[in-house]
């Protein structure tokens, strides 16, 4: 399964990815801007908006930029006010110098950094930021935990657990010698979060997973009853609502 499929995957689900996907925790989000000249902020691989939301709620001036034209129309639909443009990681179509930081939400694995480190560099100021931020499920919980069992790497992957995100996204910003000179070293933050679901949505928020989006419609209706059969076996989730405990991590490093 190649990435380009999967990257490809989500504009089928935009209406479903809007609905379900959680936001970022803002001290998560406080945090990534922290050492930023200024609040001038790129949300890049921007999806439905749901960092661009939680930018424009600290106060950032945005300007989002995502690639899949359902998506970005979800986005224009949700934040009417933020500017919305089509571009990528790869090509932004910003000018030199003209943002204080560049986030990214849930998108940065999908960047080509040999491509797109450049292209970040380019648009960011002096002493500008570039931070990916995962929201990711506290696995210390055991019920949690059972979840990602059940659920296999196609709907809670590497990146989407407390126990293994820090390791799957740690190289991201440094995969040749040439970024780490535009970016220096990294920094890797938790901060607390949690989004209201039930079984039922929480069955759906999985299924917007890219590795869910591209499985062959037996293999993903089996997982998801798989899932379903499971938080309806919990006390935890079996009835009404439940908060799934979360937490937004951020992996942030300086334009040198």
């Amino acid at each position: 399964m190649t990435e380009q499929l999967l990257r490809s995957s989500f504009g089928a689900a935009a209406t479903a990815y809007a609905e379900h996907r959680p936001d970022y925790a803002q001290a998560a989000v406080r945090w990534a801007l922290e050492p930023a000249p200024g609040l001038r902020v790129l949300d890049l691989g921007a999806g439905t908006g749901k960092l661009s939301a939680t930018l424009v709620a600290v106060g950032a001036d945005v300007v989002a930029v995502e690639p899949d034209p359902a998506m970005l129309a979800e986005l224009r639909r949700a934040l009417p006010t933020v500017s919305a443009l089509p571009g990528s990681a790869e090509a932004i179509p910003l000018p030199d110098g003209s943002v204080d930081a560049v986030l990214a939400g849930n998108a940065l694995h999908w960047f080509d950094m040999t491509v797109a480190g450049a292209e970040i560099a380019r648009v960011l100021a002096p002493g500008g930021v570039l931070a990916g931020l995962w929201n990711i499920m506290d696995d210390r919980i055991d019920w949690v935990a059972g979840l990602e069992r059940v659920s296999g790497s196609a709907a809670i992957g590497p990146r989407d657990t407390l126990s293994s995100w820090r390791a799957a996204t740690a190289d991201m910003l440094v995969p040749s010698a040439g970024l780490i000179a535009l970016f220096g070293s990294a920094e890797q933050v938790e901060f607390p979060h949690g989004q209201r679901r039930t079984a039922d949505s929480l069955v759906a928020t999985l299924a917007t997973r890219a590795g869910m989006l591209v499985m062959p419609d037996e293999q993903r209706e089996a997982t998801l009853g798989r899932i379903r059969s499971f938080l309806g076996s919990r006390p935890e989730t079996a009835h009404g609502e439940f908060t799934l405990p979360m937490l937004t991590g951020v992996l942030r490093a300086r334009r040198s």
